[in-house]
């Protein structure tokens, strides 16, 4: 286009000269490639996406046991009787009372080991369950692949508040994962269940920027 030296606008058209430039260089600027677009979508959707948080961290509750005391409890009151209506010395009350120790021992000694070896972690975007004591095994499902949450109790369970967790995912390690001795079962069952929601429908959001 021939224009005026140091011409401000084009004496033909009379539109600024550098606008003229501006156009040019757009309409040679090349598209943007389609793996650019979606990591730029995904750029986006980082920045403007909830960051991850931890919404429950939990173990093995000793209110769980509530079943094996009830039953350490049967087995003595039965022991003790049998040894009131037996008549025996004092040798034989040492034995019946080591006995009656045994089912208390041995339900201690379960609750400690299950205490000390399980611990779980939900956070907005994953579950995390880790097993095992001298050797340690970590775990984890994405809350989006998981399909249903459920949690069970026993008479004795609801008493106390504590229940079984029921996680079934498309995972392949876990299809199916089950959270015994929680604490709270309803309402970290609805914690888990909010949670695989929201980051379905935040996945959702994610695709349609994309």
């Amino acid at each position: 286009m021939d224009v005026v030296q140091e011409a401000v606008y084009c004496h033909k058209c009379g539109q600024r000269i550098d606008q003229i430039d501006g156009d040019a260089e757009q309409t040679t600027r090349p598209a943007a490639e389609p793996a650019d677009a979606f990591r730029d979508a995904a750029a986006r959707d980082d920045r403007n996406g909830v960051p991850e948080r931890e919404i429950w961290r939990g173990g093995y509750s000793s209110k769980a046991m509530i079943g094996g005391w009830f039953i350490s409890g049967l087995v003595d009151l039965a022991l003790l009787i049998v040894g009131i209506f037996s008549g025996f010395g004092i040798k034989g009350w040492l034995i019946l009372l080591l006995l009656m120790l045994l089912p208390w021992l041995y339900h201690a000694a379960l609750l400690c080991y299950r205490r000390m070896s399980v611990r779980y972690l939900l956070t907005t975007q994953k579950f995390v369950h880790e097993r095992g004591i001298l050797r340690r095994k970590t775990d984890r499902i994405e809350s989006i692949d998981m399909d249903d949450i459920s949690f069970e109790q026993g008479p004795l369970e609801r008493l106390v508040g504590v229940g079984t967790i029921r996680i079934t995912s498309s995972d392949r390690s876990h299809p199916e994962l089950l959270l015994p001795g929680i604490e709270n079962a309803r309402r970290v069952s609805e914690q888990f269940d909010d949670a695989r929601r929201a980051e379905r429908r935040r996945r959702g959001l994610h695709i349609e920027h994309i």
